[in-house]
């Protein structure tokens, strides 16, 4: 009996995991909101570019209104302003032995947890570099972690299955008792990426900026005490060391870490963020309150202060909105935070 898997949203992170298993053999159905992708996808495939390997893969897929049938299986692959929109659509068709994965950025764990259960919801965590670049075209730009985890960190036959799954995109998956811990690792990072896409620069150049090394350090912090306080112990991960941006942390150890990050990401043929690329190609809002102001507000219920996370919310509104520049200048304006 065929047990598909439903992935919603066949963007960067979505579609590569689908043209992964969908070439392994496995019934994939993807599902994204643009129909001119989803009309590419259907005539001619999904081609993976890029430096980690390419090829052409024939899938399936559908708009969300065009969606039949129950499934077992559900990955969920949006940005994460549009969890809880997405998790709503895909309930219809979320069996009843059925669970989600959130592979996407950020705690959207919990805001999905709300809409199909806790018991339903599954953690993972992703941090390969790819873009969408065009209908039918994804980049993959590296290989990177991809962890996976149930949310009170049992051991299930399921959380196996799926690790089994994504080993066949990622062979190194981790299968963790700790999802939150490398949620909240990813967090820092992000903040720091957050930070990258106020300039034009590549991740690496601006990771690089010594003079931006202040606040770095000032994101990290934040981020890496709230997590402290919430009583999460942050994993590290391609370079970003969490222990290194705790308050206190080593000074030698976080101009460390920033060196091993811009290393890492000079290997990517991804150069700049998907937050940039929101910003300066696609138009169209980031996950900054998602992603950066939930930090914020967090930090508020558990007394921890967050200048730093909170004025970088303001100057990506500012982008947003046409008030501000993509340039090194942005970015200063950090230092005065």
């Amino acid at each position: 009996m065929a047990d598909p898997i439903l992935i919603w949203g066949a963007g960067a992170i979505g579609g590569t995991i689908g043209a992964y298993w969908a070439r392994a053999g496995h019934d994939v159905l993807l599902v994204d909101i643009d129909a001119d992708h989803v009309a590419a996808m259907n005539a001619s495939g999904l081609a993976i570019e890029g430096p980690v390997e390419e090829f052409r893969q024939p899938v399936r897929a559908v708009g969300p209104a065009d969606v039949k049938g129950r499934f077992r299986r559900v990955v969920l692959a949006v940005k994460a302003h549009h969890t809880e929109a997405a998790a709503q659509q895909l309930l219809p068709h979320l069996a009843d032995d059925g669970y989600v994965l959130s592979a996407q950025n950020g705690l959207n764990e919990l805001v999905l947890a709300k809409v199909v259960g806790a018991e339903r919801t599954m953690g993972c965590f992703v941090n390969f570099g790819a873009d969408y670049l065009g209908p039918g075209r994804i980049i993959r730009g590296n290989r990177a972690a991809v962890v996976v985890g149930e949310l009170d960190g049992s051991m299930t036959d399921r959380v196996r299955e799926m690790h089994a799954l994504l080993r066949q995109f990622e062979p190194d998956a981790v299968l963790t008792d700790d999802i939150f811990a490398y949620l909240w690792g990813k967090l820092g990072y992000g903040a720091l990426l957050f930070g990258t896409a106020l300039t034009n620069e590549s991740i690496a150049d601006a990771l690089a900026s010594a003079r931006h090394l202040p606040v770095y350090k000032a994101l990290g912090n934040e981020v890496m005490a709230v997590a402290a306080a919430k009583g999460v112990k942050p994993m590290g991960f391609n370079g970003f060391d969490p222990a290194a941006f705790a308050p206190g942390g080593d000074p030698v150890a976080l101009q460390a870490s920033i060196d091993a990050m811009v290393t890492f990401n000079r290997g990517s043929a991804k150069t700049h963020s998907g937050i940039w690329r929101d910003l300066a190609v696609r138009k169209r809002r980031t996950e900054i309150d998602a992603q950066i102001g939930i930090i914020a507000t967090i930090g508020k219920e558990v007394g921890v202060p967050t200048p730093a996370l909170e004025r970088l919310v303001f100057l990506i509104h500012e982008i947003e909105e046409g008030r501000r520049p993509l340039a090194w200048e942005t970015l200063d304006a950090m230092l005065v935070a």
